[in-house]
């Protein structure tokens, strides 16, 4: 089965892309009239992150091009594993880069924070083609050949896989040792994983993992977000967050982690069609 996905995937991933994305712009819009709940969850996401703000055609707009945005994905997904180390800036712009050579001179790690946002799957793949070798942090797909195609399309970049479960440890290691490991850290999380933040003025659960790796290792956080601009992606490395450290491991967590969702949440202000407005990003909601 996984050959037959590979197969797949390399008539897919040589389709060229301007078609690629006329075409997956037809299916988002496809799966926009199809989808009803996940169209109704986006609707209702963009309600709540920006009231009377957005008008209802302007809502609607916005979950269409991030419908489309998911359709020219899936053909961008399948051209990861057949691209060359050497061609990725053909595709992608960089900016910031200096930021992580610069936290890696310090020795201490690098957590590198982003979203599901842009081309997201593309953000880890370009920086592994550009010779930064990452640790992602994912969640074992059900499937296990599902799983195992997506495994080997994100570590065709050189991205190592790295599972959310039982990772705490491992990822203090690989932090130790002076990696870099890339976690997405805006969804929905259960209470006992997370803690309260805001986000767009809502209370929201948030995995307090990345603050706690964070403060644990000494590792320099940098948020990093790829965006869609026109034919290419612009993959830029904003400015290292300075961790809050009272000595109370509990407030700090809490702040660090708030001050990590913000970051998030100022990139979706930038750009509010770039995000997976379809995930129930306030599901968990506190006692009462």
């Amino acid at each position: 089965m996984l050959s037959l996905l590979k197969a797949v995937s390399f008539f897919l991933g040589h389709i060229p892309p301007g078609l690629a994305r006329v075409l997956g712009g037809m299916l988002g819009l496809l799966a926009y009239r199809l989808l009803k709940r996940h169209r109704q969850t986006a609707f209702e996401n963009l309600e709540r992150a920006f009231g009377s703000s957005l008008s209802f055609s302007e809502r609607e707009r916005i979950a269409k091009k991030f419908f489309r945005n998911l359709g020219v994905m899936f053909f961008e997904f399948n051209r990861i594993p057949w691209l060359k180390k050497g061609s990725i800036e053909t595709l992608v712009e960089f900016k910031g880069l200096e930021r992580i050579d610069k936290a890696l001179e310090k020795g201490r790690g690098i957590l590198l924070i982003t979203a599901h946002y842009g081309n997201w799957e593309l953000l880890h793949s370009a920086l592994g083609y550009k010779g930064y070798g990452l640790d992602l942090v994912v969640r074992k797909n059900d499937s296990p050949v599902v799983e195992d195609f997506i495994r080997w399309v994100r570590t065709s970049s050189g991205t190592s896989i790295v599972y959310k479960y039982k990772a705490m440890l491992p990822l203090v290691r690989r932090l130790n040792s002076n990696a870099a490991v890339m976690i997405l850290i805006d969804q929905n999380t259960i209470a006992r994983d997370g803690v309260f933040v805001d986000f767009f003025g809502v209370p929201a659960c948030a995995n307090k993992g990345p603050a706690l790796l964070a403060q644990k290792t000494g590792a320099v956080v940098l948020p990093v977000f790829i965006a869609r601009d026109g034919a290419k992606h612009i993959v830029e490395v904003w400015e290292a967050l300075e961790l809050v450290s009272t000595g109370d491991k509990d407030s700090d967590t809490e702040v660090n982690t708030a001050m990590f969702n913000k970051v998030v949440e100022k990139a979706i202000q930038m750009r509010p069609d770039h995000w997976f407005w379809v995930h129930r990003r306030w599901k968990t909601r506190p006692e009462v």
